[in-house]
């Protein structure tokens, strides 16, 4: 059985809707399809979580009257027949009473993700009414009904294995499962979602617990490419990555995957093909476990950087610097992504700049601090081995005209990452693009 996931563009109109449940059903085989929110509604959802928050509730009435109105107009271009239409608007009437009840009491946040989860509940209610209409054996299972974190908001992959085996027994003989994306229960039973990676994450958790032939990731992109399409002309997609590789690209700016997202599917063995819905035909990506020996695979970027360098004679010799340095960050539960160091000196950059002056306040005690923003991290990402000469100098020598502020080389088998100032990263990938891919 495969695993198909839309995101919310490919579900965003009737018609888009009509398209992915052609896509889904060619085959004629049993898949399980994972779907997004329609493109759009999340936002509105916590628009309206917004007001309420507030203590709003015109403002998130609005709202709701707003998105319940572009809601009912899709009935008549998604159905044809007037038990499907009555069942679906009668089914939207619930959803949309169901949001203005939390207009009429005191507000949490255990209101807000129920607020925020009826996205995917009406994409898929939605799509499943229209595959029933059309006469296909298909089924809608809720998520959360099987899909749970533990009390780390990580997913409980013993859990959901072992609840969606059960359902999935219960259910026997369906061509299409329909199940909702990015929804959750934790580890008390509440409504909550994934957060990192999304749509996505779904699922390859339930292609892992299915032991599945194939996850597709369904996009408006065919593929990930090997460089940015929106910097770079002529970007190509690449049509086979090592899961460590696509890890890295996802990580250091190719958007079209969360870095996270791959790794259940990874521990399982189990492809994940990256699929365009505009292009259907086209092969797109495929994400595996082989390795292709000697070959540099793509560039990605990452902007919003910041550099921090901490200079200090005390740190020659002296063990538990690093140590005390890093422990900062840790307490500001703020990630770095490259690290440098020298006898004298560490510089770092982090992504997340949230509490960057108290991190500099509390780095003053071990040394002169100096702060770098507006930097950008490029990826090269490949067969990296450094058995492999020379690979190192072709991408240094691809921005040889390019100021480089850091290198990172060896931390991983797959990546070498240049750190430069953010107005210089069009040229950088272009140059990389000429050199590396032409």
């Amino acid at each position: 059985m495969k695993v198909m996931k839309f995101g919310g563009t490919s579900v965003g109109t009737p018609e888009r809707m009509k398209g992915v449940s052609e896509l889904i059903t060619r085959s004629g085989e049993p898949t399980f399809v994972v779907l997004s929110a329609m493109s759009g509604t999340t936002n509105s959802l916590i628009e309206i979580s917004n007001y309420l928050y507030k203590k709003n509730p015109e403002g998130a009435n609005e709202i709701i009257n707003n998105l319940e109105r572009k809601y009912l107009t899709y009935i008549d271009e998604l159905y044809s027949t007037d038990e499907y239409k009555e069942k679906t608007h009668e089914f939207l009437n619930g959803e949309f009473n169901y949001l203005r009840s939390f207009t009429k009491d005191l507000f949490t946040s255990f209101e807000e993700k129920n607020i925020i989860a009826q996205g995917e509940i009406m994409s898929t209610n939605m799509v499943v009414n229209y595959l029933q209409e059309q006469g296909v054996n298909a089924i809608l299972l809720s998520a959360l009904d099987f899909m749970r974190t533990d009390k780390n908001a990580e997913p409980d992959s013993s859990y959901i294995k072992q609840k969606l085996t059960a359902i999935m027994k219960e259910n026997e003989g369906r061509q299409i499962y329909i199940t909702q994306g990015f929804i959750c229960r934790n580890a008390y039973g509440e409504v909550d979602n994934l957060q990192r990676g999304g749509s996505d994450y779904t699922a390859s958790l339930i292609g892992a617990a299915m032991i599945a032939d194939e996850i597709q990731i369904w996009t408006d992109i065919d593929g990930m490419h090997n460089n940015d399409p929106r910097v770079v002309d002529k970007t190509e997609a690449v049509r086979q990555l090592n899961f460590e590789e696509a890890s890295e690209l996802a990580y250091f700016g190719a958007k079209i995957l969360h870095p996270t997202c791959v790794q259940p599917a990874k521990y399982a063995g189990i492809p994940v093909r990256l699929k365009n819905t505009m292009e259907p035909d086209a092969e797109g990506t495929i994400i595996n476990n082989v390795l292709v020996r000697g070959k540099i695979k793509a560039v990605a970027a990452k902007d919003n950087i910041t550099a921090i360098k901490v200079k200090s004679s005390r740190m020659l010799g002296a063990s538990g610097f690093l140590r005390k340095v890093f422990e900062i960050f840790e307490s500001y539960q703020t990630s770095i992504d490259m690290v440098a160091t020298s006898e004298v000196g560490v510089s770092m950059t982090i992504e997340n700049g949230v509490h960057l002056t108290e991190i500099v306040d509390e780095l003053k005690q071990y040394g002169t601090v100096t702060v770098d923003s507006n930097m950008c991290i490029v990826c090269v990402v490949g067969d990296l081995d450094w058995n492999n000469l020379g690979f190192e100098t072709i991408a240094a020598e691809a921005i040889k005209d390019i100021p480089v502020r850091m290198i990172s080389y060896g931390g991983s088998n797959y990546n070498i990452s240049f750190l430069i100032r953010e107005s210089d990263k069009k040229r950088a990938l272009q140059s990389l693009s000429a050199v590396l891919f032409n």
